[in-house]
């Protein structure tokens, strides 16, 4: 059995589906250009990162994908009890709060760039991020994801 496979099957289907039509929503755009097969596996195969956070005051990552867990250096269990503030180094969590800012006044922001950091220590750049605010069918919030399509190691 996989990693993924170990995970809670209900919560992969209702967050994938959360993170791809709250992308849709704001952006006008879709995620998962290919509309064969389950979504969450897609998502969770494809060759770009995305990652989502809670609601709580000092949001917890909640789902990464394969590429996310890659680029991170760590396992589900361990993403997913990360501070989404501890991936950028602390002299840059100031940016990323501002950044977070305008993502919430705005819906998401599609031109975010900046340094993460993986488990191991190592750096990373992140290009032309988008990130986006998570909402249900009613328009509640949901918490955020983002979508980082390119990365270079620093």
């Amino acid at each position: 059995m996989d990693e993924k496979e170990s995970l809670d099957q209900d919560f992969l289907q209702r967050q994938s589906a959360l993170i791809c039509s709250s992308y849709a929503h704001w952006t006008g755009r879709l995620l998962l250009q290919d509309k064969t097969g389950d979504v969450a596996h897609r998502l969770f195969e494809a060759d770009f990162a995305v990652l989502s956070h809670d609601t709580r005051p000092e949001p917890v990552f909640n789902y990464a994908n394969r590429a996310a867990m890659q680029l991170f250096g760590m396992s589900w269990d361990e993403i997913t009890q990360l501070a989404s503030r501890h991936s950028a180094e602390p002299m840059l969590q100031a940016e990323r709060a501002g950044f977070l800012e305008r993502v919430a006044a705005y819906g998401y922001v599609d031109d975010y760039s900046g340094i993460r950091i993986a488990r191991d220590g190592s750096k990373f750049m992140i290009e032309n991020a988008t990130v986006w605010n998570l909402v249900d069918g009613d328009g509640g919030f949901c918490g955020q994801a983002a979508l980082i399509p390119q990365w270079r190691r620093l």
